[in-house]
């Protein structure tokens, strides 16, 4: 019954976001609706998430808007693009590729996603305004001027009301109808009875969809198939990244590559039938897994309703207005800006900023997939750069490794890991290995003493096995020095680890665990 609950509830938050994206596309509220379907059942079906939502999705919907303005009315070489998407994601799982995307800098992808999310604020910004919508960021800037001084009142004003509705309703209200369902209705009645002179919505056709012509073109084929891969690159790291929240609320584990297998299945069959491509949506995902959802079937159970809405409440679609779509696309824009490492711009290394600025641009100005490449490479030189510096470190050395001679006290209640040298991006993955082997342990010590350097992904990771450890049932404590410790407590991991139960030397935390122990 909760999978049944969870998947309706999914179903009513993805709805409006699903008619959303499919405009902003280009292709129409349909292509979003029957991606939403098709890739949220099928993903669900053969996927590695229990309770990951699937559906179209900002970055997703931002590149498969520029497959549409450039093949224009060219319907059967668009969804073979798409359908090429599909069919790269299900090679990258086949080829095991899930797993490298955790080796991605947490900098990379906090540029990425702002980069995305400024993009769909500035392509939204003319259709809010009541005006024909820009096909290109920079159209969008250079025709900002002209916009504003050419406004319709009554499209601002619904924009604005959507915002307003989006982010001022108490949470026991949106905790039972998602805001933008709300926002939504209420609007649509309001400028229906008033006869608003806007934009609404074309017609959503009735009926279950048909299959859709596919060609071949010599002639784009370069453009297809960079197109394609991009899609599959991109929906691998939105639906990992999903994935990955997913298990920190359930506190399950996904398969990485069952996953994009079943990423690319639905993906495949949304565009036989005309769906726009998509991937694992973080908020539909969210309120599925709240609304008490374990299992597989509350994703299936979220397209099998979207189905039911479709043939029921179609010709109703004529009667949304587009600037409450524009204001909930730009809410969903300010949603993916990475906040958490934006708020905390003082005092994270510079190197990091850098990185994060850089993807930041590329993605907005240039290509989303060069933003990626040239993020993590420039990342790796700049952790050689430092690795470099460190005269008592190896560059070919041990990142993570346990003392062969760490101590498991007789009685079992505390284990110590010892963690030495450079701690970045590319070995945080190994201490959370070392972490999964860790059971029945009351008291887990992480020495942070010898390590030369922490970048920000290791910090996030630090913070990450924190709350693993803790969710196991063990107490943790960490060994760093004063200089390490007013880092660390500065970049907030003293909301998972209380301030005392850093110390400066193993000796002070086996008194602490002593202490704790005899008060019991």
């Amino acid at each position: 019954m909760n999978n049944l609950f969870g998947g309706l509830t999914a179903a009513i938050v993805a709805l409006p976001l699903a008619i959303a994206f499919g405009i902003s596309s280009g292709l129409g509220a349909s292509a979003g609706i029957y991606g939403a379907i098709f890739l949220g059942f099928f993903a669900s079906l053969f996927g590695g998430t229990k309770t990951q939502i699937s559906g179209p999705t900002g970055p997703m919907t931002v590149v498969s808007a520029s497959v549409v303005a450039v093949f224009g009315a060219n319907l059967p070489l668009i969804f073979t693009t798409f359908l090429l998407a599909g069919v790269f994601q299900v090679v990258l799982g086949l080829l095991k590729v899930g797993k490298f995307v955790r080796f991605i800098p947490y900098p990379v992808i906090s540029g990425f996603m702002n980069g995305i999310g400024l993009i769909i604020i500035l392509l939204q910004i003319n259709i809010a305004l009541g005006l024909e919508a820009n096909s290109s960021v920079m159209d969008s800037l250079l025709s900002l001027p002209h916009s504003f001084l050419n406004l319709n009142p009554q499209a601002l004003l619904l924009t604005i009301a959507t915002l307003l509705i989006l982010y001022s309703l108490p949470k026991k209200i949106t905790n039972r109808v998602p805001s933008p369902l709300i926002a939504l209705l209420l609007l649509s009645f309001v400028a229906n009875m008033f006869q608003m002179d806007i934009t609404y919505v074309s017609d959503i056709p009735t009926g279950l969809p048909s299959f859709v012509e596919f060609s071949f073109d010599m002639h784009s084929i370069s453009f297809v198939l960079v197109s394609a891969l991009t899609l599959a690159v991109l929906g691998t790291i939105d639906s990992l990244l999903t994935s990955l929240v997913a298990d920190s609320l359930t506190k399950d584990k996904h398969d990485s590559n069952k996953e994009l297998i079943g990423q690319g299945v639905g993906n495949m069959i949304a565009s036989l039938f005309g769906g726009l491509p998509g991937a694992g949506a973080t908020m539909r995902t969210v309120s599925n897994i709240k609304s008490g959802a374990t299992k597989k079937t509350s994703g299936m159970f979220h397209s099998v309703f979207l189905l039911l809405i479709l043939l029921v409440f179609a010709p109703l679609a004529s009667k949304i207005p587009m600037p409450v779509l524009a204001g909930i696309l730009i809410k969903v824009g300010f949603d993916i800006f990475d906040y958490k490492m934006l708020k905390q711009l003082k005092i994270i290394p510079k190197y990091d900023i850098w990185v994060m600025l850089s993807v930041f641009v590329l993605t907005v100005f240039i290509d989303l997939i060069i933003a990626v490449g040239v993020g993590v490479a420039l990342s790796a030189l700049l952790i050689i750069h430092r690795l470099i510096q460190e005269s008592d470190v190896n560059i070919t050395g041990e990142e993570i490794q346990e003392d062969k001679d760490d101590r498991i006290f007789k009685d079992g209640q505390v284990r110590i890991v010892n963690i030495k040298g450079p701690f970045f991006f590319g070995s945080t993955s190994f201490i959370l290995d070392k972490v999964d082997k860790i059971y029945n342990v009351k008291n887990v010590v992480l020495d942070c003493s010898n390590v030369s350097f922490m970048d920000l992904s290791a910090i996030y990771a630090l913070s990450e096995t924190i709350e693993k450890l803790k969710s196991s049932g063990s107490d943790v404590y960490i060994v760093a020095d004063s200089t390490r410790k007013e880092k660390l407590i500065k970049l907030g991991l003293t909301q998972n680890i209380d301030i005392d139960k850093i110390v400066d030397s193993q000796i002070r935390a086996m008194r602490l665990i002593k202490k704790v122990s005899s008060d019991v």
